[in-house]
């Protein structure tokens, strides 16, 4: 009777060194392909063996001295300049000192602090002060003009007229303090001055009521009297008067 013979095959010793590379080299190419998120893990377990592949964190490349690469981020940061100040400068940040479209009486108070309103041209003073009205309808312009009480050719109109049934809101041209508020002797009728710094002054004429008092503060849009029809007019309409130092200026070149 034949007896089986069984060969035992001799063991690779490099056998499981292979299929340890092979399973490396399999999660490595998994982990590059699948576009797996940062700082993600894979882990996958295989006969005993847990390997673990961790994808770097995307971010700029920094250069360095084997590579020689230069990152986008690091050239922004090296193109930015250097911002210093000396040691003694002073830095202000009160409101009054920014000067913006946004903000037109900090513009107002540093165009008056630079100089006197006197000095101040029409192209630097043009736009400084606001509408002392909602809607600025135009009746009469500054200078001489015929005038409308006693028809007589010649008379000085110091002021701008503005068209406003009686009762209308009138404002604040600027942030300033009332110097004056009562009854105008010359024509005025019902009047209030508000002194706004350096000579400069605006004036609200023929007022049906006001509600400031001398000394009081006022802001640019602070609706400071009523417009109406009293003294030296016509019809009801605001007549508005910019004074610098004391003389009457043409409104429409701080307007």
């Amino acid at each position: 009777m034949a007896e089986a013979v069984m060969t035992v095959r001799p063991r690779d010793a490099h056998r499981d060194a292979r299929r340890r590379r092979s399973l490396f080299s399999q999660v490595t190419e998994f982990a590059s392909a699948s576009g797996v998120g940062q700082k993600a893990g894979i882990a996958l377990a295989a006969t005993g063996l847990v390997l673990t592949v961790t994808v770097p964190s995307t971010g700029p490349m920094m250069s360095t001295a084997a590579t020689g690469n230069t990152s986008a981020a690091a050239a922004s940061v090296a193109a930015q300049p250097e911002v210093s100040a000396a040691a003694g400068a002073k830095i202000d940040f009160n409101r009054t000192y920014i000067a913006t479209k946004g903000d037109p009486d900090g513009k107002l108070k540093q165009l008056l602090s630079a100089q006197s309103a006197g000095t101040i041209t029409r192209a630097a003073s043009t736009g400084s002060l606001g509408a002392p009205l909602a809607q600025m309808v135009s009746a009469s312009p500054f200078g001489f003009r015929v005038s409308p009480i006693t028809g007589g050719s010649g008379e000085f109109h110091r002021g701008q007229d503005y068209a406003a049934q009686c009762g209308t809101s009138v404002m604040a041209a600027a942030s300033g303090t009332v110097t004056f508020s009562g009854w105008h002797p010359y024509g005025g009728g019902n009047r209030v001055v508000i002194d706004h710094g350096n000579g400069l002054e605006t004036t609200y004429n023929h007022l049906s009521s006001s509600n400031v008092q001398v000394g009081q503060k006022v802001s640019r849009g602070d609706v400071v009297a009523l417009s109406g029809t009293t003294g030296a007019s016509t019809g009801c309409h605001l007549h508005f008067e910019v004074m610098v130092n004391g003389e009457v200026v043409d409104p429409t070149g701080w307007l």
